[in-house]
Order: C-alpha cells, then structure tokens, then sequence
C-alpha cells in the first residue's frame, strides 16, 4: 500500500529506506521542540502550550507536505521567524503575544489566498535569489546574537555598544561547554547532535544547581493553553484602522516564510535529483499550498509561522526521496507530544549554544551570492548586515529591496517585467518615511 501512495518504485527507494531517512531528519530538527518554546517564552507565552503547539504543527505539516506533495519536505516552526515574533513584534512594536499569533493568523491566510492565485509565484520569479540567500544569512546572524546574548558571552557596553561578557562566569562557561558538545558531535557526523548537547546541557544545569526541575502534573489545560488564544480583531485594530505595524509584520512574515521556503525547497530538491530537466520542481503548487495551510494550523495551536526546514536534507542524504520520508517526520513529532510539558524544565542557557550553531548553520546560504558583482552584493550586504545590527528582519529586508531597485534602475536594466520589485522598493520607502 505504501508503494503504491509514495510511488516508491518510481523514485527508486523502498519503505525501509524512507523510514530511516524520517527518522534521520526527525533527530536532526527534533531540537525545535525545546528552542521554540523557549524563544516564544520569552514573549510571555507558556512553554509548555508553546511545546504542545510545535509538535502538533510540525507533525500536521510534515503529515499534510508528504500525503499533498510526496517530498521528503519537513516543516515545523521557523527559526527566525519565532525571534521575529518575540523580539521584535511582541518586545518593540509592544503587541501582546495573542495579537501577534493573530498576525501570524493573517499571513497564513494572505499566503493562501496568493498561492491559490498563482501570485505567490510570480513574487518568487521577482525578488532575485541573491536577496533569498542574504535574508537567510542575515536571520542566522540575528538569531546567534540572540543566543550570545542569551548565554552572556556578549553584553551591553556603554562605550562600544556591545561587549565581551565575564566567560568565567557560570552561565556563560556552560554555554561555552555547549557550544563545544555540539560542534563536536556534529563534526563526528552525530545524528541528533543539537538534541543531545541541549539535554546534557541541560543535565549539567540541573546536577550543579544552576537551574532546578520542579515536578511536572500532566494536564491537558497545559497542553492547551496557547491553542485558539490568537486575537485576531486585536490583529486587525478595527477600533483604529489597519495600521502600518499590521502591514510590516504581515509583510515579514510572508516574505521571510517564502524566502527560507524557496531556498529549502531547491536545496532539497536538488540534492534528491527530483529537479525537472528544464529546471522547475514539479508539483510546486502542492507544496506551496501545504506550506499555506500548515502556517494556518500552527497559527490556530498557538505557535509562530511554520515553515520548511533546510534539515530535510538530512533524511534526503541517506536515501529519502518521497513523502512517506516527511509523514514518518510527521508522526515521530507527534508522539512528541507526550512529553511537551517537560520542556519548561530546559533552562535558557541549554538552548543558547543551539540557537547560534543554528545561526552559524544560516550563513552557508552567503555562499551563493556573487559578491564581485556589485549589483548582487550591495544589496544583499546590507540586507545581512541591517537585520541583526537594527534588530529587525524588516528594516534588512526594506534596505535590500530598494537597494536592489535602485542599482538595476541607475544602470539601465530596469523593465516594464520588474515591476513589482519597484512596487516592493516604494512601499519599503514610504515605510520607512512613516517611521522617521
């Protein structure tokens, strides 16, 4: 039955084969389950709902991506993404976290509406795939700051911005020792090596009294209580009018979904030789629309917009070719589920080292600009630099597209074809002019 859904025939592999690649990429992005909730946490949101809400949207999305598509495409809340959310939407702009999952609520279903329409396509054919590979590198450096931060190894400084922390202090020594175990485990190749260092971490906190695991009751209400709390007249502002803060983070969230989404989605398909001749993906449309319908879902159960995950190549590598790969993802993420509650036992100081090997993990996809070509590089510099510096994945993503606009129009290449990059780079203006 399985070969004929998944056509495992076809694509040369066997149900043997894309159970061990499920499992392969399971471990390799299983420690989303500890680091979302835990970055969510801190915009106020309770862990252990937050922990419920990854598993259930990863595991829906990973279920619906394999049953729709037949990739080995897992999702599952984005990195990225949830500091977005914390960081900027909830700590900056001052939103409470039930609006901002409203926003998120929003996204999903613009993202929805301009999938079905095929809109969404053309946005990818428009934005140049320099500025995808420097919103991913730009997103790896904001959340490593995140995580240097959170550890202490960098700390505010009144005369330099930003300063070295007390390393012999003991958070910032124990970061440092997981920062090791986890680039150790994975330069020996370890399966689940993010996962294994945030729990020995963790292990090391406990036994040393640096941080204390309280007895955990099991109550589906803990399960529950980031699920349907989205505000979404509250998202809306109908009382004042829909604002420019509702528009930006709406803008944000669809664009950086769509960027990691089509960077992952060619990374994957590339490297399981599912690419057409002419260079298209088949089945696009599917893809897209699981994509869309999964954000929805992780809207509703009470987490950040969810996305695909560049660690589906890990299950790819080991022979992972069709969507039984990503529904084996699916239902290892919700049996999960079952031990949500104790992820508020982690301390921040186990997730830290994980959420900068991740950002380190980002910055591979720089390597596909070509930074000879000051038309290339300019734009997508700034948009790296801007995200972390000015604490914003918007402000990097406004530089970069008007940046890029304004190169192509200085020098002659600009065409009736691009106008919706120059549509883009106005209304990246006119927003920062509002800010000013």
């Amino acid at each position: 039955m399985l070969t004929r859904i998944f056509d495992l025939d076809g694509h040369g592999t066997t149900v043997r084969i894309e159970l061990f690649a499920g499992l392969t990429t399971f471990l390799t992005m299983a420690y989303i389950v500890a680091v979302n909730p835990l970055v969510l946490g801190a915009a106020g949101m309770p862990v252990a709902g937050v922990a419920a809400a990854t598993c259930l949207s990863a595991g829906f999305g990973c279920i619906l991506m394999g049953l729709l598509s037949n990739y080995p495409l897992a999702l599952a809340p984005g990195m990225g993404l949830n500091a977005y959310f914390t960081y900027t939407v909830v700590k900056t702009i001052g939103l409470p976290w039930q609006v901002a999952l409203g926003c998120v609520f929003l996204s999903a279903v613009a993202f929805l509406l301009l999938t079905l329409s095929g809109v969404r396509q053309l946005i990818m054919s428009a934005i140049p795939r320099s500025l995808f590979a420097a919103v991913s590198g730009g997103i790896g450096l904001f959340i490593a700051f995140i995580g240097l931060k959170d550890a202490g190894i960098v700390v505010s400084d009144s005369a330099t911005t930003v300063g070295l922390g007390k390393l012999t202090a003991a958070t910032p020594a124990l970061a440092i020792l997981g920062l090791l175990v986890i680039a150790v485990l994975q330069a020996r190749r370890v399966r689940g090596a993010m996962l294994v260092g945030i729990l020995s971490i963790a292990a090391v906190a406990w036994i040393f009294g640096l941080a204390h695991v309280t007895p955990f009751a099991y109550h589906l209400k803990d399960l529950s209580a980031a699920a349907f709390r989205l505000d979404i007249p509250g998202a809306l502002n109908l009382k004042g009018g829909i604002g420019v803060s509702l528009i930006e983070i709406v803008f944000v969230f669809l664009f950086v979904d769509l960027f990691d989404n089509v960077g992952t989605l060619m990374a994957v398909t590339k490297r399981a030789g599912l690419v057409s001749a002419d260079g298209n993906v088949p089945r696009m449309n599917r893809i897209l629309l699981a994509d869309s319908i999964s954000m929805l879902v992780g809207a509703l159960a009470g987490t950040s917009p969810v996305t695909s995950y560049i660690e589906s190549t890990a299950g790819v590598a080991v022979g992972g070719r069709t969507g039984l790969t990503s529904v084996t993802v699916g239902l290892l993420f919700l049996g999960t589920l079952f031990v949500a509650p104790f992820v508020q036992a982690i301390p921040a100081v186990a997730t830290a080292p994980a959420l900068i090997l991740v950002g380190a993990m980002m910055m591979g996809a720089l390597a596909e600009i070509d930074w000879h070509e000051p038309a290339e590089g300019i734009p997508a510099f700034l948009t790296t630099i801007m995200v972390p510096l000015s604490y914003s994945i918007a402000n990097g993503l406004a530089f970069g597209i008007v940046s890029h606009a304004l190169l192509k129009l200085v020098r002659g290449q600009a065409r009736v074809s691009d106008w919706l990059v120059y549509l883009l780079a106005a209304l990246c203006v006119a927003r920062f002019v509002y800010l000013m």
